[in-house]
């Protein structure tokens, strides 16, 4: 027989307090930002190493492509 205070305890424990689910959405962001960002760095940094001046374009387009494919996914993932 569970009591009223353990109820509570353990609804409170399944949802996760505000501050953990503002962190992990936090994380979430700023793992995405990275996502995009770093594709345009290693372009430039190929542009100059190859002397091409393609790579850094392709690179902005390829991360801006995927850190909003992941922002997609994440936004229709439903909460367990």
């Amino acid at each position: 027989m569970t009591t009223p205070q353990h109820r509570e305890s353990h609804e409170h424990h399944e949802q996760g307090s505000p501050v953990g689910e503002a962190m992990a959405w936090a994380s979430r962001i700023i793992a995405i930002g990275i996502a995009m960002f770093l594709p345009a760095v290693a372009g430039n940094w190929l542009d100059s190493q190859l002397g091409t001046g393609f790579l850094g374009m392709a690179g902005l387009v390829l991360g801006f492509v995927l850190g909003l494919t992941w922002l997609v996914q994440l936004s229709g993932r439903k909460k367990l």
